[in-house]
Parts: C-alpha cells; structure tokens; sequence
C-alpha cells in the first residue's frame, strides 16, 4: 500500500505552555479506515488541524504524499455551511479548486447525489438535520476531490436516523477506496469499519493496531468505554 500520511514525533504546546500532544507518530496508507479513538481533551481535534494544516507542530514533522488534498468533516456541522442551498454550499470549494459552468454543475450534482442530497440541492441548507448537514459536508469534500477525509466526533449530536445516515456514508467511502479517519469516542458505532484502530490519550499515542488487539486492551484507562461490555463481537459494531 502507498503510504500517504507521516507524522513524525509531533508535538504542540499551547500558548501557555500546556501540553497538547507529545511525540506522536505514525503513518497512513491510501485507502485505510483508521479509527482514532480518544476522550474528550486527548489532542484527537489537535492533531487534526495539524495534520490539514490549520496549525503547526511545535516539534516534529508531518509529511503529505505530494497532490493530497485533505478535507475536514467538523464536529459543528453548522460551522462549515457556507452556501443558502446544498447546491451553493458545494459548489464553493469546487469553484474555488477552479471547476467551471458545466465541469462545475456536473461535479456539484455528482457530490450531492453521491451523499444521498440531490433532491435537496435547493432545500435551504441550514434547515437540513445534523445528519444531513453533516453529509452536505462530505459532499463538499468529494467535489474538491479531497484524498484524505478526516472526521471529528462524526455523531456528535446525532438521534439515532443521523447516526446511520453518518454511518452509511463513511460504509460507502470504504467501499470506494477513500482514505478516511474516524476521530470519536463512540466505538460501538463505527469500529466495524475500521482497518486500524488507534488510542490518543492526554496528548499521546498510547496504541496503533488492530480492532481486536484494541479491544483485549483496558480501554477505560484512556476514559474510553469499551464496546465488548454491551456488544459481544466486532462485526455488530456498526450502527446500520
């Protein structure tokens, strides 16, 4: 597999000199499903900005495979809408990647109908559900042809037809080959896809390995429930 992500010995200091994360490292493959499981406070959304370049590293590095683009999926749905209509919304970052008139529009309607928003591409976007918005999100991403898709705390805020609705999508993305990260505490509704699970805890990578080693772990030292306590095998850890 080519490997399209390093990140080594990362690093970052808050302004006040606390500690978000401390020598992390690892690598992704194109086409991995990693899960990157932590609690609340661990570095998770940290070590995303850094990884899509909003914020630097104090030490360390992070490399991108030339021509990957990374796109972000928001634990605030709200905060990524931009266009009045789906069709708007979308239509932005793939103008701005340069798509034009009829590239444009095919692009847009592709997207939109890939994410199961066609019908709504002229529904006012902000009206939308938390699962919709949050697939209006990804559809902007797919327009701008992102190669890596990371997504923080994807059901956050979700019922449970907003968490299938997320689920369904990340199903589909797999199936397609794209290379995606699952930033969540919430296993029991995503582990089943993952090729890779990963555990941050209070700034550091405390595991990077399968699903099955990740579970015979004591996760709830790393305040993370493990799922095994209510479901009993991997295969049922997908909300569908």
């Amino acid at each position: 597999m080519q490997q399209i992500l390093k990140i080594e010995g990362v690093s970052r200091l808050f302004s006040d000199g606390s500690l978000a994360l401390k020598d992390v490292s690892f690598s992704v493959n194109s086409g991995e499903f990693i899960v990157l499981a932590g609690s609340n406070g661990s570095g998770k959304t940290v070590l995303m900005n850094l990884i899509s370049g909003l914020d630097f590293p104090t030490q360390g590095s992070i490399s991108l495979q030339e021509g990957v683009k990374v796109g972000l999926v928001f634990q605030d749905a709200d905060a990524q809408i931009l266009g009045e209509t789906p069709e708007e919304d979308v239509s932005f970052g793939a103008r701005n990647c340069g798509l034009k008139k009829d590239a444009l529009k095919e692009c847009v309607e592709k997207s939109l109908d890939s994410c199961g928003l066609l019908q709504k591409k002229d529904f006012p976007a902000r009206q939308m559900s938390g699962g919709e918005k949050r697939r209006l999100a990804v559809a902007g991403i797919l327009a701008m042809n992102c190669s890596l898709i990371i997504f923080d705390e994807p059901f956050a805020n979700l019922d449970y037809e907003g968490v299938r609705q997320v689920c369904a999508i990340l199903k589909k993305l797999k199936s397609q080959g794209k290379t995606v990260i699952v930033l969540t505490h919430e296993l029991e509704k995503i582990l089943a896809l993952a090729d890779r699970f990963l555990i941050l805890n209070k700034g550091k990578l405390c595991f990077d390995g399968s699903v099955r080693e990740g579970l015979s772990l004591n996760l709830e030292q790393y305040s993370i429930r493990n799922p095994l306590c209510s479901y009993t095998k991997v295969e049922d850890l997908l909300w569908l």
